[in-house]
């Protein structure tokens, strides 16, 4: 039952979305209808804390990943492109300094 539930959860509510505060409520509601007992329900509930964590990283990741192929595909600079140019635009700055300077 526990299984069936865990897999609900992660799959029709989406931890990474869920609260801790409604995670616990859930838990507190599964004890009072008997489908878990008190004591199942404190691994139950640090079991979905930590899914919905892990959920939560793997989102951002997707996301992260997603946003780096539409910036690549559209064409934009990264903030490393600009950094990187930032600092040949100083590199270049310095050297004409020098040459001025002689």
């Amino acid at each position: 039952m526990k299984d069936l539930i865990r897999k609900g959860l992660s799959l029709g509510l989406g931890l990474a979305v869920v609260s801790r505060e409604q995670i616990e409520k859930f838990v507190d509601e599964m004890v009072k209808k008997g489908e878990v007992t008190s004591s199942e329900s404190k691994d139950l509930l640090r079991e979905l804390l930590e899914k919905g964590e892990a959920e939560k990283k793997e989102m951002n990741t997707r996301i992260h990943d997603q946003l780096e192929k539409l910036l690549t595909e559209l064409n934009i600079p990264t903030k490393a492109d600009l950094e990187r140019l930032e600092k040949r635009i100083a590199d270049l700055e310095n050297t004409l300094k020098d040459l001025g300077n002689r």
